[in-house]
Formats: C-alpha cells, sequence, structure tokens
C-alpha cells in the first residue's frame, strides 16, 4: 500500500473536510515532524479549553473504594488546592481525566504536569517539570 493511500479525508455531512485520519505507518514514520508542525501553528497566547465534559464523565462513573475529592497538588513545587474547580486562584488547568483514573493538570505556578493517579485503594500523585524552564527554580 501507498503512503499516499494512507492519508484519508473525512468530511461532515455537508460535504466540509472534517478531519484527516492517517495511517499507523505514517503516523510512526513522521509523528516527531507532524508534532512540530502542529505545535507551531498553535498561539502559545490562547489555552487550550479545559476538557471539563471529561472531568464530569470521570466523576459520573466513579466507582473508587474512596470518596471522590478534587484536591491537587504538584510534587515539583508544593502548589496545591483542596478543590481546583473551585480555586479561585486557578492554581492547576485540566489537560485530561480519563475513566481509569488518570486526570492530568498544568500547574500554573512552575509549569509541571501533574498527574493524580487514582487507583482502587489509594491517589498518588506524580509531577514531571517543564522542560523549558520552571518559575519556582529559575
Amino acid at each position: 500500500m501507498a503512503l499516499s493511500d494512507q492519508v484519508v479525508p473525512l468530511y461532515d455531512a455537508n460535504g466540509d473536510l472534517y478531519t484527516v485520519l492517517l495511517g499507523a505507518d505514517i503516523w510512526r514514520r513522521g509523528s516527531e515532524r507532524l508534532l512540530r508542525v502542529i505545535n507551531s501553528l498553535e498561539d502559545p497566547a490562547v489555552p487550550r479549553p479545559e476538557p471539563l465534559e471529561d472531568w464530569e464523565m470521570f466523576k459520573q462513573y466513579w466507582d473508587f473504594r474512596y470518596p471522590y475529592n478534587a484536591e491537587v497538588e504538584c510534587r515539583h513545587c508544593g502548589a496545591q488546592t483542596n478543590d481546583w474547580t473551585l480555586d479561585p486562584l486557578k492554581p492547576f488547568r485540566l489537560k485530561s481525566a480519563q475513566l481509569g483514573g488518570l486526570v492530568v493538570f498544568h500547574c500554573n505556578a512552575c509549569n509541571a504536569t501533574v498527574r493524580k493517579k487514582h487507583f482502587k485503594d489509594r491517589v498518588y500523585y506524580e509531577a514531571t517539570p517543564p522542560e523549558q524552564g520552571c518559575n519556582v527554580c529559575d
């Protein structure tokens, strides 16, 4: 199969281009370059919207053995909140929420990626420092 056969444009009911499906071989070969191009097109001054629908679904299907809470803490800089959804200072931005228990945040204090991992009997936090400088460390 030619590589060009692995690029499939998909159209909506009005005939407008909706998305493009890439085959796995193309993605494996060119994902790094494609992501660089995509990232260069984004305006850094405009933050992506938080995926609040995913967060609501995560809460709706809560089935862990402990009570739900909206606490978040950054193990890199120590920032924390009792409820990221209501905190007027917005120390964290939601990046993703998955039904399997992984919720990922951006720490606005140090730019770290904070992962709140919900296991069946406990919660575990991880923080990955930012690649391009840290507001706390620098």
